[in-house]
């Protein structure tokens, strides 16, 4: 049985966990609550060898909820209250998701916009539909991007790019998105979830024990040096070529069959 939540849903389909953020009467505005709820989810996969998160109605999610914050008044007289919160519940969430020893999948329906851009973009694979947009609108209120934004508009699209994101706080469509690299696909809209989830179980079903040290090679490919990506690799193969799944591939191989993994 999965867990009941207030703000997301969950659901096992097959070894992928699919969580969708669930306030569409706000579009999926990330409120402390939500933030808590994903927390949890995610800590225990139930077994899942792959995430698939999304959003319900029609938008992925359009930033932290100002109003379950403590309202607009909290902007107003400063920015302790964003600080706490951030501190408190979206920086871990947000560390929590891209140190996850799984893939994850994000299905961006609609909006991503604030913290939600940063969480619609956190996945190794990035679809969104093409009525789907990205959005950094801080400057437009005197604020600055958070949630991980910064980096991770930097790494993915380049300085110039991410500028122009978070200056001038523009949309930035989904087919444009994947133009620049900042994204993985454009798909059509009523295709979305389909291409999601078969991309998601298709990762589910791979050698698990490499993914995840995949995840943390690319990581530290990021901001390390080529050394330190090299005993990364070497650490990963170690890992990787003890598992099960490393066997199971080694006799396929000589088999000459397609292999069958196991996640161990």
């Amino acid at each position: 049985m999965m867990a009941d939540y207030e703000t997301i849903l969950t659901e096992k389909k097959g070894d992928v966990l699919v969580v969708t953020l669930n306030r569409p009467e706000r579009l999926n505005a990330a409120s402390i609550q939500l933030a808590e709820d994903l927390t949890v989810a995610l800590y225990d996969l139930q077994g899942a060898r792959a995430v698939l998160l999304t959003g319900a109605g029609r938008a992925f999610c359009s930033g932290a909820d100002l109003q379950a914050r403590g309202g607009g008044d909290s902007v107003i007289k400063g920015g302790d209250t964003s600080h706490r919160a951030l501190m408190n519940f979206y920086n871990p969430l947000m560390s929590q998701i891209m140190n996850l020893s799984v893939p994850v999948v994000t299905a961006v329906n609609g909006p991503a916009a604030g913290v939600g851009c940063s969480m619609g973009l956190s996945g190794d694979f990035v679809l969104a539909g093409k009525s789907a947009y990205f959005l950094q609108a801080f400057v437009n209120i005197g604020l600055v991007p958070d949630g991980g934004s910064t980096w991770l508009l930097t790494k993915t699209i380049g300085k110039a790019r991410a500028t122009q994101m978070m200056m001038l706080g523009e949309r930035i469509s989904a087919e444009q998105a994947e133009q620049w690299g900042l994204i993985y696909k454009a798909v059509d809209d009523a295709t979305l979830m389909d291409e999601a989830l078969a991309l998601a179980t298709r990762l589910a079903a791979g050698p698990t024990v490499a993914l995840a040290a995949m995840r943390r090679n690319i990581g530290i490919a990021l901001d390390g040096t080529f050394d330190q990506v090299l005993r990364a690799e070497a650490e990963g193969q170690r890992l990787a070529g003890g598992s099960q799944d490393a066997r199971e591939g080694g006799m396929s191989f000589l088999e000459k069959r397609k292999p069958v993994f196991k996640g161990a």
